[in-house]
Order: C-alpha cells, then sequence, then structure tokens
C-alpha cells in the first residue's frame, strides 16, 4: 500500500498548466508601476498590443491587464519571488506614486500581502519546498465561494476536466484544493463574508485531454466562446451530477497544440538598474537551481 501511495503521488492531473491571470485595469501607466516596478516583474517584449494591454511575464506565467475598467478577484493570487526583502524595497519605492489609490503592503508571517491600486491581492512568497522549484511564478489562485460549494465544486474539476481535488476542513472552513501541473493549484475557499456578482475576470489552462470537457460543456450547451485556434471558453462551473450552478469563472482552456503552449517568457532581473548593473545578470530563471 505505501508503494501505491508513493506511485500515485507521482501522477499529474489533466490539467497540466494555469498560464495567466487576467483582469482588467484603468490605467496602463499606473499598472506599470505596480507590476513592473513595483512587484518587479516583466512586460512581454514580444506580444505588444500598445496602450491597450499589457502582458507581464511572472516566471512562466503571465497576468493580461486589458485597459477596460476595473476588475478584482474575491480572494488573491499567490506569488513567489526571488528576494522578499527586495520586493519590500521596491514596494516602499512605489508608495508615492501609488498614493490616494488602493495600494498597500505589509510584511506577515511568512509572506508580503500586497494589495494593487485597484483592489486586488496578492500573497508573495520566498521559494521554498511548498512551491517545488518555483523560484519566480504564480503557484495559485485562491477564490473565495458561498458556503456550500467546495464539494461540488470539488467534484466539478475532479469529474469533467480530471484534475486531482481535495476538500480540506479547518477552523477557517472549507476550500477546495485542484491539483494544476507540477506544483500550481486552484482554491476556492468557502466563506459567509458576501461576495460581489462575478465581473469577468479569467484564468488561461491548458488540459491534455481537451475532447471529454468540451462535449460536457457541449452537451449542456454552456460552451461561452466556441472552439477556434485549438481553445475553448467556458465560466459556469457546475455540480457534475445535479447541473446546478456553484460558481462563475471563465475558464480559457487550451488544447497542447495551442501554438502558445509552453512558450518561453523572458524575466528580467529587477535588481539591474543603471547604478547597480551588473554584466550577465539581465535575466532571471524561473526555477531554482
Amino acid at each position: 500500500m505505501a508503494k501505491a501511495a508513493t506511485a500515485i503521488a507521482e501522477d499529474v492531473g489533466n490539467i497540466l498548466s494555469m498560464e495567466h491571470v487576467n483582469v482588467f485595469v484603468p490605467d496602463q501607466r499606473m499598472a506599470e508601476v505596480f507590476y513592473i516596478q513595483g512587484l518587479g516583474f516583466t512586460r512581454d517584449p514580444f506580444i505588444i498590443f500598445g496602450p491597450g494591454n499589457m502582458w507581464v511575464n511572472v516566471g512562466e506565467q503571465q497576468f493580461h491587464l486589458p485597459n477596460r475598467g476595473v476588475q478584482v478577484i474575491p480572494g488573491h493570487t499567490g506569488i513567489v519571488t526571488p528576494d522578499l526583502e527586495a520586493l519590500k524595497r521596491r514596494l516602499k519605492a512605489v508608495e508615492e506614486p501609488l498614493a490616494d489609490t488602493k495600494f498597500a503592503w505589509s510584511a506577515e508571517k511568512g509572506h508580503v500581502a500586497v494589495t494593487c491600486p485597484w483592489g486586488n491581492r496578492f500573497h508573495c512568497y520566498a521559494p521554498n519546498g511548498k512551491f517545488g522549484q518555483m523560484a519566480l511564478g504564480i503557484p495559485y489562485v485562491e477564490f473565495m465561494v458561498k458556503p456550500g460549494t467546495a464539494d461540488g465544486i470539488a467534484l466539478f474539476y475532479q469529474q469533467v476536466l480530471r484534475a486531482p481535488a481535495k476538500v480540506n476542513r479547518g477552523t477557517d472552513g472549507k476550500v477546495a484544493r485542484v491539483g494544476i501541473g507540477l506544483h500550481q493549484e486552484l482554491l476556492f475557499r468557502e466563506t459567509t463574508q458576501k461576495l460581489p456578482d462575478y465581473d469577468g475576470h479569467h484564468i488561461a489552462i491548458y488540459i491534455a485531454n481537451f475532447s471529454e470537457p468540451y462535449e460536457f460543456f457541449k452537451s449542456r450547451n454552456i460552451v461561452m466562446q466556441e472552439l477556434a485556434m485549438s481553445q475553448f471558453r467556458f465560466k459556469e462551473i457546475v455540480h457534475p451530477k445535479t447541473g446546478e450552478l456553484l460558481l462563475e469563472l471563465e475558464h480559457e482552456v487550451r488544447s497542447l497544440r495551442h501554438p502558445m503552449f509552453r512558450r518561453d517568457l523572458l524575466n528580467r532581473d529587477p535588481a539591474q538598474g543603471f547604478m547597480t548593473y551588473v554584466r550577465g545578470h539581465d535575466t532571471l530563471h524561473p526555477l531554482a537551481r
């Protein structure tokens, strides 16, 4: 039995990676101050949209930031960053240009808590074994959900998207944990707090078995965006047995034939500057060596 459990621990589910988190922002200049200067991430130098959108590289993941208003995830996004002390210095440096916004940050036990100018929250961690070899990236996104939905959400990901999922019960309530690839997760934490109406934020995932999930949504007429360019979209997370709507969260679902699967993303070293430049240290590797 012990050997079987050890072997099972090596299994990887059908969702191989979560590539990006997409939220609308109303001001690209302010987004650049926060995500690039403050958090130390990298504006994608190859996919350029002009002032209407910005793709921001975070290790092997991205934030997509269309300039169309404000979207706020009810929960928070986990970030792994190489140097928390350097992060604190950068956040301190952007306090003045981000004054009179919702921007805030604080050093907490085990992480740095950060709020963007429009209210999205982040927990930033130093690299550690919990996140495997990740030295820079997005290991998880936690969504707050209504009471009584965690079990159904876990069953949805198990049966529809063929991802490993379980429900943990603790002093802070139930949380559904959905495994993605090697060291990523989606978390769905039940709360009794009033939740805002869904505003359209989305995530992008790559799945190996593409056709079966597509047929599930197609047969129930809940495909949000039809199949094109090796991807489709849905937003209705439903109980796979009863069809009850549990949560709205748009998923951009891509097959492994999508041209951007495993695309190399350039990550700069934010410690590099005019006065601190060191030759040969321009880039960061997303994995610890």
